[in-house]
């Protein structure tokens, strides 16, 4: 099969589409002919100690994608060759085919085309087990959301909405909290122009927000801190402005603050698999009804592989960016 294989020059890490050996399945595995595969930030991380693909994973980048069932191990009973489905993946997605195990895969929603269906895996997943599982946030709550725009943001306001949610983004352009606003956002605002600080405080007469979920990391530590409200919950699932600051540690003693920091792709396939479980139950429903619809800005063939990380680099997109085989 053809795979994009990260190669290096000089002190750049480039995708390149290379000839590879086909995936072997397990006895609890599936075999997926790939559709579309979505970009996360996570597939820009150099592939250090520090960011190195779990151990049995694929080595080739790709943390979600959507395809046909095309093998099944011989322990899988759910799964059957032809099934639509999309899949949450530790590796692999920038591919034509994929070994999965059977407890991370999810149907195709009948609503939602199989292409579309590869931008909701890694953030479904994500949203739903850091900020409903984790930190709990329930209806009547409010809720903040770094990056707006993104794949993340733009599933996240959905979901909560649907949960009966008061929202919050920032995000760095009208154009981008515009969308949000479409999506249901009921306060944005313009990280670039604007404290948002002061206008969370503003909009909840003094409180802050019940729930932060941040990809930002140490430059926002202190100011989400004061964003909270008392039992206020913060997720960190991102280190975009750093992953070392200096806090004032008094206000999580004050108002009896949360902290949280997760990833998904480290996690054991047990533990994706109830987390996916979760996401079939409760995310699922919301998707069939209409209320959480897929973003995808942009397509890209894998042979343009380097183009859609350019773009995803750039932070000029709106939602999911995908690469079709």
């Amino acid at each position: 099969m053809k795979a994009i294989v990260i190669t290096t020059e000089g002190d750049r890490e480039v995708p390149l589409l290379q000839e590879v050996e086909d995936p072997k399945i397990k006895d609890d595995e599936v075999l997926i002919k790939v559709e579309a595969a979505a970009l996360n930030r996570s597939d820009l991380l150099p592939r250090n100690d520090s960011y190195a693909p779990p151990k049995g994973a694929s080595p080739y980048p790709g943390l979600e994608c959507s395809g046909i069932v095309e093998a099944v191990g011989k322990n899988v009973s759910r799964w059957m060759i032809g099934d639509q489905v999309c899949a949450l993946l530790s590796g692999g997605g920038y591919a034509e085919k994929v070994a999965v195990p059977a407890g991370q895969i999810l149907p195709v929603p009948p609503n939602v085309s199989l292409r579309d269906a590869a931008s909701f895996p890694e953030v479904a997943c994500t949203v739903w087990s850091t900020v409903f599982m984790m930190s709990r946030l329930s209806a009547g709550e409010t809720f903040l959301i770094h990056g707006g725009s993104s794949g993340i943001g733009t599933f996240a306001i959905q979901m909560a909405k649907y949960q009966g949610v008061r929202v919050f983004v920032t995000a760095g352009s009208e154009e981008k909290l515009a969308v949000c606003k479409d999506l249901g956002a009921d306060v944005c605002i313009n990280y670039k122009t604007e404290d948002f600080v002061a206008r969370v405080k503003e909009e909840t007469g003094g409180k802050g927000v019940d729930v932060i979920l941040d990809n930002i990391g140490g430059a926002y530590f202190q100011r989400n801190l004061d964003s909270l409200n008392v039992d206020g919950r913060l997720f960190i699932i991102g280190f975009q402005g750093g992953a070392v600051t200096e806090v004032n540690l008094t206000c999580l003693l004050a108002r009896r603050l949360t902290v949280q920091v997760a990833g998904l792709r480290s996690r054991s396939p047990e533990n994706k698999a109830i987390i996916v479980s979760e996401v079939e139950k409760n995310v699922w429903p919301a998707i069939m009804a209409g209320k959480v619809k897929p973003m995808v800005y942009k397509c890209f063939s894998l042979s343009e592989a380097a183009e859609a990380r350019q773009l995803m680099e750039s932070g000029k997109h709106i939602g999911k960016i995908l690469l079709l085989p």
